[in-house]
């Protein structure tokens, strides 16, 4: 198996013995710089075949006065100029139906995924065979360092159709291996099924969102059933943040008793596993042999020291279909050097991917970011499942206000029980928020990725701009 071939060739039948901690070993814990070295070859190699197959890119870096027999190392290859995703919507738009990044013939697209565009145009995803095996191959990996085996069953919960997730968690556990049960979520009463389904196959392993994970916790309650029962060894997780904020995580441990695992960046990228978790632990590896990525400052979008908060910049180093060659994910991350200790030689992300640029909102001059009032939240005792955080403005004043289920058994302490999250929310966010208790159940459950902010000021600047 030549394992740095390009393009990538996998032998199909491999596959660990079940005892072996690595998929590939010499891969996962060569020396980091070694593998640097490996990894300049191959965006050499990537974008040599860009510029022969892709005229987007080869539109972009003549402009930019860029060739690749200019990139002599990683640090040259930071002067590449970068990709948003307003770019790629619109080149689809001038060149129907995937780009002209799409550096394989269209006769060699098999599989069509993509944004739903509820918030602008769709963007489409055209996977060749070829991508679609290499995905594969890479989540099979990862999925492994989970500690996922071949005699586990694999429930795939979240949505079957568009999303890259749901197909992303499929093919690798079905390349891994392992029995795959794709249930799906999103239909009314599913989730009641999904509960007695999971005992019935003898569920080992599941894949959704954290939202999900905690709704389906709370249906099985309903049901009569302890979530503990239900047989779950792992549950990895990718979609939206909570997997390593830490109270959502431990509602999610203590829920399931089960060892829970973070994953995932952007679908534009896939294999999008390449951010996962190699320990039960909060925080995710990037796995730099399947997709460089690069943490730069947001605005300058210079690669930032390791210790320092930005933004992810992602290239793909085994799609030929649609390569990304430096594409900003507008996602907010910490990152930490490679270490053996982790047994894997991989930077490391300690909160995972926590928040995203555009996500961010400002209340009286400082920036906050909801997975910062999740955390302080959930973490509360008597904490009720769900709540809404609301921005609105009284006057030129912004003013927060989260809105907190709670359980019976604070009801007698309701003052206090308030009070005390609204000193951690001040204390965590740097700015006052009114906390308001509702009743268990107020708000609708999710069965994909939780939408808790409502930004009130949105409809007041609407109607400012009417009068």
């Amino acid at each position: 198996m030549e394992q740095w071939s390009w393009p990538p060739r996998y032998d199909e039948s491999y596959r660990p013995d079940p005892a072996e901690r690595f998929w590939f070993r010499r891969r996962e814990t060569m020396p980091a710089d070694e593998r640097d070295e490996a990894i300049l070859v191959r965006i050499r190699r990537v974008m040599e075949y860009a510029w022969e197959n892709a005229p987007f890119y080869r539109r972009k870096w003549d402009e930019a006065g860029i060739h690749p027999s200019s990139i002599k190392s990683l640090a040259d290859f930071e002067k590449v100029p970068v990709v948003r995703k307003e770019e790629l919507r619109a080149d689809q738009a001038e060149n129907e139906p995937f780009g002209s990044y799409l550096a394989v013939p269209l006769s060699e697209v098999k599989h069509i995924n993509g944004t739903s565009g509820t918030t602008g145009r769709p963007t489409a995803f055209g996977i060749s065979e070829r991508d679609w095996r290499s995905v594969a191959n890479a989540h099979a990996r990862v999925m492994w360092a989970m500690g996922i085996r071949p005699d586990d069953t694999v429930l795939v919960a979240s949505p079957l159709s568009l999303y890259w997730g749901s197909w992303g968690a499929y093919i690798g556990a079905e390349r891994l291996g392992a029995r795959v049960f794709p249930f799906g979520a999103g239909t009314a009463g599913q989730t009641a099924r999904t509960v007695r389904w999971m005992r019935q196959m003898g569920v080992t392993v599941f894949y959704g969102t954290p939202s999900y994970a905690l709704h389906l916790a709370e249906v099985a309650r309903d049901e009569g059933v302890d979530p503990a029962s239900l047989g779950l060894r792992k549950l990895f997780f990718s979609g939206e943040p909570g997997a390593s904020v830490p109270s959502i995580r431990s509602r999610i441990t203590e829920a399931f008793d089960a060892q829970v695992y973070d994953s995932g960046s952007m679908a534009e990228v896939s294999p999008w596993m390449h951010l996962g978790a190699g320990s039960d632990e909060p925080g995710v590896l990037c796995w730099q042999d399947l997709v460089y990525t690069e943490v730069c400052d947001p605005t300058g979008l210079n690669r930032v020291d390791y210790g320092s908060e930005g933004t992810p910049v992602y290239t793909t180093l085994e799609r030929t279909s649609q390569p990304m060659i430096r594409l900003v994910s507008g996602d907010l991350t910490r990152w930490e050097a490679p270490s053996a200790d982790r047994g894997r030689t991989y930077p490391f992300l300690p909160r995972g991917i926590y928040g995203r640029i555009d996500d961010m909102f400002t209340v009286r001059g400082e920036n906050v970011y909801p997975s910062a009032i999740d955390d302080v939240v959930m973490a509360a005792h008597g904490y009720g499942g769900e709540h809404r955080i609301v921005i609105s403005r009284d006057s030129t004043m912004d003013s927060l206000a989260v809105q907190v289920e709670y359980e019976d058994a604070v009801s007698s302490s309701l003052e206090s029980w308030v009070a005390g999250i609204a000193d951690r929310l001040r204390t965590v966010l740097g700015v006052g928020a009114k906390v308001v208790p509702v009743r268990q159940q107020t708000f609708d459950r999710t069965e994909f990725k939780a939408r808790r902010v409502v930004d009130d000021r949105d409809l007041l600047r609407r109607l400012e701009g009417a009068s």
